[in-house]
């Protein structure tokens, strides 16, 4: 397989396991309103990330990376064309940083509040976002003969996109209530029980939806199998929570997210942006490479670096794996 082959997959994998991992805490962030009933509540689920948040986003730093050293083209007409939700999505990034370190440094009941409304509409709109994203670049936008991208903003906004949006948000949110179930006890482990099995349901409904249109449209026989796997891994998962069985209900929503993500990038290849006026004009794996040393240079030091950083983040979750409840809040950290 030539290296710029290769470095494609690698990058879809680094999207899989940021989404898988961002994911979850995304969909935690939006429980803060959705189940949380108090302000401690809200602290518990605040916590169960608390250990994590930061390592999650690092998936993404080294997908965004990656992308400008392996395909410097695809970058660049990305970025340019992508210019407005991207900022809003770093914007939102930056500030939720900033609310989970920042929230309990006082103890008035108005600045907690205002950091954990940050919280929630932080992890609701990337949610969105990434999900219009990522439909566009599969669907195809405006790219011109200079690879540069020549649409507007609103062209961004399509039914296409809009629906793979709402499919993200409510994928990411049910896999948030599956991992609150996981990692809590008492009261709120049983109802993120129950609002998971219901957000299941409607995520089988909008995931199928746009599943089917991305076969029908862009489709091919890889692109088959791992939509059979998301649909089957989700079908799974809903029906792990409903027997209580959250651990398996995780991995099962964590395989979905990983098989809708990688049916995306099959449908792309060998594109990795197609444009919507012109075929030929498309953004692919070969015309938007970097040279063959600079992915040899870079595919060492993946190969060096990339196990280091697995083991850290799986040690972290081992030592932060133990279930937490109300009763584990000090009564001054709630309020």
């Amino acid at each position: 397989m030539e290296l710029h082959n290769v470095w494609f997959v690698l990058i879809a994998v680094l999207w899989i396991g940021y989404f898988f991992l961002e994911g979850f805490d995304f969909g935690v962030g939006v429980l803060t309103k959705l189940l949380a009933r108090d302000r401690t509540e809200k602290r518990v689920l605040i916590n169960t990330i608390g250990p994590v948040w930061d390592g999650n986003e690092v998936w993404l730093l080294t997908a965004g990376g990656a992308t400008f050293a392996a395909f410097p083209d695809w970058y660049a007409t990305l970025f340019s064309g992508f210019y407005l939700p991207l900022l809003i999505i770093l914007v939102c990034l930056i500030v939720r940083g900033v609310a989970f370190e920042y929230r309990a440094k006082r103890p008035e009941e108005n600045w907690q509040r205002n950091w954990e409304e940050a919280i929630f509409w932080t992890s609701l709109i990337p949610a969105v976002l990434w999900g219009v994203a990522f439909g566009n670049i599969v669907r195809g936008v405006k790219i011109d003969a200079e690879k540069e991208y020549v649409g507007t903003f609103f062209d961004l906004l399509n039914p296409y996109a809009i629906l793979g949006g709402l499919v993200t948000l409510a994928l990411f949110t049910f896999h948030g209530t599956v991992f609150a179930a996981l990692k809590t006890v008492g009261d709120i482990r049983a109802r993120a029980r129950s609002l998971a099995l219901k957000l299941g349901l409607v995520t089988a409904v909008l995931a199928l939806g746009f599943l089917i249109w991305t076969q029908a449209d862009k489709g091919d026989g890889w692109s088959l199998g791992a939509m059979l796997v998301a649909v089957v891994a989700l079908v799974g998962a809903i029906g792990a929570i409903k027997v209580g069985r959250e651990g398996w209900s995780f991995a099962l929503s964590g395989i979905t997210i990983a098989a809708a993500v990688a049916m995306l990038f099959f449908t792309l290849f060998p594109n990795v942006m197609p444009s919507s006026l012109n075929p030929e004009w498309s953004l692919t794996v070969t015309n938007a490479s970097s040279s063959p040393y600079t992915l040899k240079i870079m595919t060492w030091c993946a190969a060096i670096a990339t196990p280091l950083v697995l083991l850290y983040q799986g040690w972290t979750y081992w030592v932060f794996r133990k279930r937490i409840g109300a009763q584990h809040i000090a009564p001054d950290a709630a309020h």
